[in-house]
């Protein structure tokens, strides 16, 4: 099939392709998912020729991918922030990062974890520096909160799925076959033993999943937890941080990964591959005392 006629064509991967014409245009999507929103920076980062550059960023405006906001006059300049129709093809990318975690550089094994020395836990241990996308998740009433405390440091763990004893939904067969896959429950109920030192210890506590905001909520109020968690089920956080994931039950699952976040937003410290659910609050504890100023 040519080029010319997939604008014509009756399926829709045909048209979709028709929109995001080459693996530049994915990666344009991705950097811009990830808060890189400006067209010196997407250049640097993507080592793209401004005149490829400029043509796709005006192919994606073209197609009510991208949006354009001006942010100076004189000169005009403008960022390039995702519309609706954009946001939705977050979860495309994260199928594409599993599939190449998976089946490109991996062995093809269904994980839920990953060696202390790949590529998928340099990736992660790269966030170091980064600031967190301005996005904004579902908390437990359905209510859109940052991830990050505001103004506050914050201890962010990102864990597969925990669920609420008979409730709806629950745990996927054969989840506990699946190598990093148990331990949701432990970890969380060991940072709410921990809460009181973490909040001495200057940092608010946050877990996000990829749950619906109901299941988390049922969850939440099983365990009693004395902290949120939040609801990043279009996977608008994972996919601007590029985070680690795998599919089970047919949904994208977040893999067990702890960041460290400033009063800023940026991440000063990373836990991946996280093998001890329990014992690493007490090492995030012990990154807290260690990271905060005095």
């Amino acid at each position: 099939m040519r080029r010319a006629d997939l604008a014509d064509a009756d399926c829709g991967i045909a048209q979709a392709l028709g929109v995001l014409e080459d693996w530049w245009t994915f990666l344009i999507v991705r950097d811009v998912a990830g808060g890189t929103t400006r067209f010196d920076a997407l250049q640097r980062e993507l080592g793209v020729s401004r005149r490829a550059l400029t043509e796709r960023l005006g192919a994606l405006v073209e197609h009510g991918v991208l949006e354009r906001r001006p942010y100076s006059q004189h000169p005009p300049r403008y960022d390039y922030l995702l519309t609706r129709k954009g946001e939705a093809l977050l979860p495309v990318l994260l199928a594409l990062q599993d599939w190449g975690t998976r089946h490109v550089m991996g062995d093809g094994e269904l994980t839920a974890t990953a060696e202390a020395g790949s590529a998928e836990a340099r990736r992660a241990h790269d966030l170091v520096g980064r600031r967190l996308p301005e996005v904004r998740l579902s908390g437990p009433d359905g209510l859109p909160v940052a991830p990050a405390a505001a103004g506050e440091w914050t201890v962010l763990y990102f864990f597969p799925g925990a669920y609420a004893p008979g409730a709806a939904g629950g745990y996927p067969p054969g989840w506990g076959e699946i190598p990093g896959a148990r331990g949701c429950t432990v970890e969380s109920t060991t940072y709410a033993d921990r809460y009181a030192d973490f909040r001495a210890a200057g940092a608010q506590v946050r877990g996000v999943s990829t749950q619906r905001p109901d299941q988390l909520a049922d969850f939440v109020a099983y365990t009693r937890l004395p902290f949120p968690l939040l609801s990043d089920q279009d996977g608008r956080l994972a996919a601007g941080l590029l985070l680690p994931t795998f599919r089970a039950g047919g949904v994208a699952r977040l893999k067990r990964l702890t960041l460290l976040v400033d009063a800023a937003a940026v991440v000063r410290a990373v836990q991946f591959p996280v093998t001890d659910p329990a014992g690493s609050v007490d090492e995030m504890l012990d990154l807290v005392h260690r990271s905060r100023p005095a």
